[in-house]
């Protein structure tokens, strides 16, 4: 390869990318600076007891990851947020599939249903805790109640969107309920059902830590909890970060459901 094909291949790949390292590059440069003056202005400006500091913060998240404090609590919590969001994900899916396709059943639900989902969810968790107790059933329900509503909503507002053009076709050539449920409302109403799944995956790890901070003994909400009540300021921005770095990586399965739904989206859908 000859010096000159280098340099193209370089200026190909920066056209391509440059942008992109740019970005990360600002936030890194941004985080790092935030970092910098908050461990220098802490304890001069601010008092360290309610604001604490970033050593404090990677000092006790080093204590907690050697105790093993850290990983068993945040197991707890991620296992709470994937087994709520794939019940309430079913379930929602089915329920939306389901009642959106008997259109009489429906409207008589459909102010119940919405009723239900105005509830703020935290207000659900004390009768969650009599029914269930504080251990990981109660988070589990308590973030599937959370899925559930908007994967159920999104599910039924694609299966009600169904073009009556494609059924009637369907119709015409032969087909009965089974082949117009098969071959037209389960793909037309996809795009409906993976928003809101996309949609869902932050509220399973909200569902699952309002439950741990309303009655919990394991978790990183109950973590959070422990050191509030020990003004341990450190423990609670601690965990804090823990929860940061979860719903990241949650926003990267977001952004791989977007980019699948889009797929589905018939051509000429966002103009």
């Amino acid at each position: 390869m000859t010096a000159i094909q280098t340099v193209n291949l370089d200026r190909s790949w920066w056209s391509r990318h440059g942008g992109t390292v740019t970005v990360w590059s600002l936030r890194a440069l941004l985080v790092v600076t935030l970092l910098v003056v908050w461990e220098l202005t802490a304890d001069r400006w601010f008092d360290i007891t309610f604001t604490s500091r970033p050593s404090d913060i990677w000092t006790r998240l080093v204590q907690w990851q050697q105790d093993g404090t850290l990983w068993s609590n945040t197991w707890i919590t991620v296992q709470e947020v994937v087994y709520g969001f794939v019940l309430g994900a079913v379930a929602g899916a089915l329920t939306g599939f389901l009642l959106a396709s008997a259109q009489a059943v429906y409207r008589v639900l459909d102010p119940f249903i919405m009723a239900l989902y105005a509830i703020p969810k935290v207000a659900l968790a004390p009768l969650f805790i009599v029914w269930f107790g504080i251990g990981i059933h109660m988070k589990v329900l308590l973030a599937a109640a959370t899925v559930f509503f908007l994967v159920f909503l999104n599910t039924a507002a694609g299966v009600r969107e169904v073009d009556r053009g494609l059924i009637d076709a369907v119709r015409l050539m032969g087909g009965g309920r089974r082949e117009i449920m098969i071959k037209v409302v389960v793909p037309s109403s996809m795009t409906g059902l993976l928003t809101g799944l996309k949609v869902a995956v932050p509220y399973a790890l909200i569902g699952a830590v309002i439950g741990e901070l309303v009655a919990s003994n394991r978790g990183l909400g109950y973590l959070i909890n422990d050191a509030a009540a020990q003004f341990d300021t450190a423990g609670v921005f601690a965990t804090l970060v823990v929860l940061s770095v979860i719903a990241a990586l949650l926003n990267l399965v977001v952004g791989l459901l977007d980019r699948r739904a889009g797929r589905w989206k018939p051509i000429g859908a966002d103009q």
